[in-house]
């Protein structure tokens, strides 16, 4: 059974000194693919400005907005409905032949093709004292193996908000062996990555009522490139598989590729962001 949700996204900018004109791109949007679809976008904002729609280099839709208006302070919001299918996670041919899968796994032609999430980036390069926190068991499937994965960096790291920021490194993560969802995603990718399998880093939406773990923003968790399969979703932060309640906007190499806003502001000094995310879900 289909569920309907409603989500509400809203930012709040507050600046040290006057601002004279901005761009801002919102990459927050959720995406129509054959789980979910967008059934309507209501953006407003508080400089009365009008938005308009564009779809960024990865191929995800955007919201732009400009300015050239003087102003201190911004606030934003995004309500929108999203009708979500029921997802099975588990519902994907199992690997009959691991050895092959391995195989294609070091094949040039795979890794030609999946090169962009075989990569490091400067957020999921691991430090050189973690590189052998996990590795591939060639004796089990690549699934088996990717939920090992998910279950050691679940356990590896405690969820603590306000430990890290977006731009964290995994050596400082690890050094503190806590942070959040994004910090759980970067790990779980550097480490798949690493044993040569393409991940990627999603951004989107979470409904909570589950009782899962995430925060009051935007959720990220992981994708990974399983031969004969595909693209699986991993929830490293909960130690779950991506399912119906997981609501995607984008992925990318990591987090920066993500970003549910950026902005060019013509002002100095210091800047405060507050964001808050509300998922209700209705069942159909």
């Amino acid at each position: 059974m289909p569920t309907e949700y409603a989500i509400t996204y809203s930012c709040e900018n507050k600046y040290e000194n006057k601002v004279r004109g901005a761009h801002w791109q919102f990459l927050i949007i959720p995406q129509t693919n054959s789980s979910q679809e967008v059934l309507s976008i209501e953006f407003t904002n508080s400089l009365l400005e009008a938005e308009s729609y564009s779809i960024n280099g990865l191929g995800f839709k955007t919201i732009r907005l400009k300015t050239r208006k003087s102003f201190k302070s911004a606030r934003f919001r995004a309500k929108m409905r999203v009708l979500k299918s029921e997802v099975n996670p588990f519902d994907f041919p199992l690997e009959n032949n691991a050895e092959e899968s391995y195989k294609e796994l070091k094949s040039l032609n795979f890794r030609v093709d999946h090169e962009a999430f075989l990569k490091k980036t400067d957020l999921t390069t691991l430090p050189e004292n973690s590189t052998s926190l996990w590795s591939l068991d060639t004796s089990q499937t690549v699934f088996t193996n990717l939920q090992n994965l998910n279950k050691l960096v679940n356990a590896y790291l405690t969820f603590q908000p306000s430990t890290t920021t977006a731009s964290s490194t995994l050596e400082e993560v690890l050094a503190k062996r806590n942070g959040v969802c994004q910090d759980f995603a970067h790990l779980f990718c550097a480490l798949a990555r690493m044993n040569g399998i393409p991940s990627r880093y999603v951004s989107g939406f979470l409904h909570q009522g589950s009782g899962y773990f995430g925060d009051s923003q935007m959720h990220a968790w992981s994708e990974a490139f399983i031969p004969k399969i595909g693209w699986v979703g991993f929830d490293p932060c909960n130690d779950l598989l991506a399912g119906t309640d997981y609501i995607k906007v984008s992925h990318g190499k990591d987090y920066r590729d993500c970003a549910p806003i950026r902005g060019v502001l013509f002002t100095t000094g210091k800047n405060e962001t507050i964001y808050t995310v509300q998922v209700e879900g209705d069942q159909q």
